[in-house]
């Protein structure tokens, strides 16, 4: 075959050789990651703003000292005039409360509106002064207790009475508007049902609790809003020095504290030593067991 030739007819042509480069696409960069942590920190700002904005006046100073001169909550050295101990100065200390009051505040609230409705209970004045509102340690703390009438329960009976259920049901509406869990808790006093009844005190308080629990749920409490159901029977008299007396028989309910809201006794405890009204059971030390039951099961 004849050489091909170039345009002057005296060089060969070369041939063309095509190489394709397959290019990826590369690293992008942190570029992205800088605007992204941008975003975070401000939207963590924005946040800490409307809570600050949303607190009361107390823990509002108490966040301003702490930017005004932040070595006011470092502890002093083991050199300094304090010699090494830690100390909580009097901006921090607003901090905690300011959370208290608050705390304490919406519960008092609570209690002043549940008052006002229970007024409205048709005959609420002959059974008032049995039924009691108060703040404790662990927070709002609602009684029926029985006096010299067998008032919310006859004698031996877990059954509710018409006063009962009257004040449950205005418990149960009123309750439900808060989102605070309940511990309920029965209480009798120290007669003893005859030998060989196979019934006794343990079973009558924790039926008791259990049927106060039952009537709410059934008007509008939501069942899982209740934490506990106990029965103490008579080991936490409220007349210790009577233990026959009738105002020992009592239902307790108690609307906690939320998450978060510490106890305020220094001991973590809930309630006067001894009374037990307002303990919850994981908090009870030197008495016997409750009976106690599933707030899940009928």
């Amino acid at each position: 075959m004849a050489e091909q030739k170039g345009k002057g007819g005296d060089q060969p042509l070369q041939p063309i050789i095509v190489i394709k480069k397959v290019v990826g696409h590369g690293h992008h960069g942190g570029a992205w990651k800088v605007a992204y942590a941008d975003f975070i920190t401000s939207m963590m700002s924005l946040f800490i703003v409307l809570w600050i904005v949303n607190q009361d006046q107390a823990v509002k100073e108490a966040v301003a000292g702490y930017f005004r001169d932040p070595g006011a909550f470092s502890a002093a050295g083991a050199g300094g005039p304090l010699g090494g101990q830690t100390i909580l100065p009097e901006t921090g200390q607003g901090i905690m409360e300011g959370m208290k009051a608050e705390a304490k505040r919406l519960l008092e609230e609570a209690a002043t509106e549940l008052r006002e409705q229970l007024a409205g209970v048709e005959h609420f004045e002959q059974i008032m002064k049995q039924v009691e509102i108060k703040m404790t340690d662990s927070g709002l703390n609602i009684q029926m207790v029985e006096m010299s009438n067998s008032l919310f329960f006859d004698v031996g009976s877990a059954n509710l009475s018409s006063a009962a259920e009257a004040v449950l049901q205005v418990l149960a509406r009123q309750l439900a508007k808060l989102p605070n869990k309940l511990v309920i808790e029965g209480h009798t006093d120290s007669r003893p049902y005859p030998a060989g009844a196979g019934y006794s005190n343990w079973e009558l308080s924790t039926e008791r609790a259990n049927c106060a629990r039952r009537y709410m749920i059934n008007h509008g409490l939501p069942g899982e809003q209740v934490a506990e159901v106990s029965g103490y029977a008579d080991t936490r008299l409220r007349h210790p020095e009577d233990p026959a007396d009738v105002g020992n028989r009592r239902i307790s309910i108690t609307v906690l504290y939320q998450d978060g809201q510490m106890p305020w006794s220094s001991d973590g405890g809930a309630g006067e030593p001894g009374s037990g009204d307002n303990l919850p059971q994981s908090q009870n030390t030197g008495t016997p067991s409750p009976t106690m039951i599933s707030p899940g099961h009928e």
